[in-house]
């Protein structure tokens, strides 16, 4: 098969990152954009690899009854690549995501596990809700958005999932030569586990306003805090967890642990005020290393490529009765949920949530208990 020329596919199973599952004639897997379950399509290819192909679906033939009009006018093929599902009703977003974690359970974990992805206070039809984002700046000097998986750019007036907050028309209304890129941040402070928050530029804070509390509350209710216990917030930001950990354990501990000079540096300004938490400026695997003092509870909030097998075994040695594992990566969540039941661990409970609506990004709260 070339890539010349429009093909028709019977769409199977929804996929990892926005595609669906098809085979192509010569039985190559096609990962297709623009689709859904079911559908009959017309793609284009863009895609080639050894063992699968990239695919666009340009015209639908049979379409799903989940299917609706984008409200985006730049959704689409060889359109912008921010959303994934402004094609898909909400609902069936979400059950989508549900699959695409359970599959990611299944297949890397071994673990059989029913999930529901909720949607998070303040999120009534999946737009406006993005509090920052990046906008680039093409060699013209307009602003607009990347394409998916290219450097191109694409032209807007506005994107409609960006909180109203940001002045997203203003910046594209006009030129802005010599620069390569645009951040956008509604606010540097935020609200959240009744405190308010400093975020330094660059710091990372959930872009969805409902999405804090929502995690907060999960995380706090999967680890069954007791007055005296002993816990970390590993890969801490800001230091939300730990802000929200300190008050549960008046005659505790709370040490949180992040990496980014400026970050960590902001949440020993935001956590100023409670004398049980101690932030330390440091990567999670080498502080980790440097001693196996035994832990009561974890949070564990890793990057996208999650924690790794290294990590959940310092952990481990830690010997703490639970982790709250905060994910936004299914795949990764799955591969440190494998590494944990390695050393006889299990995933004992989890909490999805949609704070990334119109995309395929899902956020999770797994909670992990030895056996």
């Amino acid at each position: 098969m070339t890539l010349d020329g429009p093909v028709e596919l019977d769409v199977g199973a929804v996929g990892h990152g926005g595609v669906c599952v098809a085979h192509a004639p010569d039985g190559r897997v096609v990962l297709v954009r623009h689709t859904l379950p079911g559908e009959r399509v017309r793609v284009a290819m863009t895609e080639e690899r050894k063992s699968f192909l990239r695919a666009d679906a340009v015209e639908i033939l049979d379409a799903s009854p989940h299917r609706v009009e984008p409200p985006c006018p730049f959704a689409g093929p060889g359109r912008c690549g921010g959303c994934d599902w402004q094609h898909v009703e909400l609902a069936e977003q979400r059950r989508l995501k549900a699959e695409v974690v359970e599959t990611a359970l299944r297949r890397i974990a071994g673990v059989e596990r029913s999930v529901t992805v909720l949607a998070v206070p303040g999120d009534g039809d999946g737009l406006r809700w993005r509090t920052r984002m990046r906008l680039a700046v093409g060699p013209d000097g307009r602003a607009g958005l990347h394409r998916h998986r290219s450097d191109d750019i694409e032209p807007i007036s506005d994107c409609l999932i960006a909180h109203p907050a940001l002045p997203v028309r203003s910046v594209l209304e006009q030129r802005w030569p010599d620069m390569e890129a645009i951040d956008l941040q509604a606010s540097d402070t935020a609200s959240a586990a009744g405190r308010s928050w400093r975020i330094p530029e660059g710091g990372f804070w959930q872009v969805h306003p409902g999405a804090p509390d929502v995690l907060v509350d999960a995380v706090l209710h999967g680890l069954e805090l007791q007055p005296a216990d002993v816990c970390v917030d590993l890969y801490a930001g800001v230091g939300l967890f730990a802000g929200a950990i300190a008050p549960a354990v008046p005659y505790g501990a709370v040490i949180a642990v992040e990496s980014h000079p400026e970050a960590a540096a902001a949440a020993a300004a935001n956590l100023a005020d409670l004398p049980n938490v101690t932030v330390v400026a440091d990567r999670v695997a080498r502080w980790l290393r440097r001693g196996r003092e035994d832990t009561d509870a974890v949070v564990l909030d890793p990057p996208r490529k999650g924690a790794g097998v290294a990590v959940v075994a310092d952990i481990v040695a830690r010997r703490p009765r639970a982790v709250a594992y905060v994910a936004c990566e299914p795949a990764a969540l799955a591969r440190d949920v494998a590494a944990f039941a390695a050393h006889g661990w299990e995933l004992a409970g989890l909490s999805a949530y949609d704070i990334f609506p119109m995309t395929a990004h899902v956020e999770c709260v797994a909670l992990l208990r030895p056996l």
